[in-house]
């Protein structure tokens, strides 16, 4: 029997794990749910047999898929939510998970009280660069952690909103801090300075900050900074550089550089990380095993606890302590 799943959302990011999905054995995308009927019967073109639907709760009720993608912006998380977990359905959600802790808490006593699998969209945790790191780093003295996300504004009108998105900290630096809680651990006490600098001028409507910095310190002694813009014209670069008494690992989206002893070697991605992200999840889902998955909705939210002590931080202008 065909393993259906429900894609909530019709982005860009949502089609992707879609063609994922339809390429993978036993694998059936059987709806889409757009904010309006035409948006779904768009999403739907190219995929046999998948209906379009403009509501959740109708989705659910007619397709009771065995499980679901949620791909929405940030604000639009909460409802949707709750309607699959009262359902019962595991569900991959796309980071972030919220613009704000509130949303995310909620779900995430709903979702361990049901005892769902859950999975969230850190796919960096998923790359070559990132399992090969870990195993570099075993045996490592980690002394810091420089992190940055140097890019250009998304064309999209509720990015450039405050309430929309939460701000490119929370919204796109959110996988820097969820990669540096992966490789180096947890957080005590975040400090971070935002600003804004261009973007307001050049753009209608901007209420993100379109510069900023974090600085962390670690529960194990170590320390990190991890920075961002949205002002550049093109997007320049991403990844996190840690540093060890033995040289530095960097990871970047395509590929790991390590330099030690006068020496640099790069290892490149050689498997799609959203393949290995589906795979883990549907292995979860079917089986009941899901130590494949590398971030479930409760290690997700811990990230979103940085990121969001992060924003509090640069309003307030003092340091944070993380989950108080």
């Amino acid at each position: 029997m065909a393993f259906n799943i429900g894609m909530i959302g019709t982005g860009w990011f949502s089609r992707v794990h879609a063609d994922i999905l339809s390429n993978m054995d036993g694998v059936n995308v059987a709806a889409f749910v757009g904010t309006s009927q035409e948006k779904a019967e768009q999403a739907v073109r190219g995929y046999d047999g998948a209906k379009a639907y403009s509501n959740v709760e109708q989705m659910l009720d007619a397709t009771k898929p065995d499980a679901v993608y949620i791909c929405v912006p940030p604000f639009a998380h909460g409802e949707i939510e709750a309607q699959v977990v009262e359902r019962g359905i595991p569900f991959l959600v796309e980071k972030p998970l919220g613009t704000n802790l509130d949303t995310p808490r909620q779900i995430l006593h709903e979702v361990k009280k049901a005892g769902l699998i859950t999975s969230a969209g850190y796919h960096f945790r998923y790359t070559d660069a990132a399992i090969k790191a870990a195993e570099l780093l075993e045996g490592r003295k980690i002394g810091m952690a420089l992190g940055y996300w140097m890019g250009d504004m998304p064309q999209v009108y509720w990015w450039r909103q405050q309430e929309g998105s939460g701000g490119q900290f929370i919204e796109q630096t959110t996988h820097m801090v969820d990669l540096l809680r992966c490789l180096l651990g947890e957080a005590d006490e975040v400090y971070a300075a935002f600003a804004h600098r261009a973007m307001k001028d050049i753009h209608e409507g901007v209420t993100v900050h379109d510069v900023g910095t974090a600085t962390l310190k670690l529960k194990s002694g170590a320390v990190a900074t991890i920075s961002n813009t949205c002002m550049l014209p093109e997007s320049d670069r991403a990844g996190l550089d840690i540093y060890t008494e033995q040289g530095v690992i960097g990871i970047q989206s395509d590929k790991l550089i390590v330099k030690e002893k006068g020496r640099t070697t790069e290892y490149r991605n050689a498997v799609n990380p959203y393949l290995r992200e589906s795979e883990a999840f549907i292995h979860a889902v079917r089986t009941g095993d899901a130590s494949g998955i590398l971030s479930s909705y409760e290690d997700a939210f811990k990230t979103m606890e940085i990121t969001f002590a992060a924003m509090q931080s640069a309003e307030t202008g003092v340091p944070v302590k993380i989950g108080e």
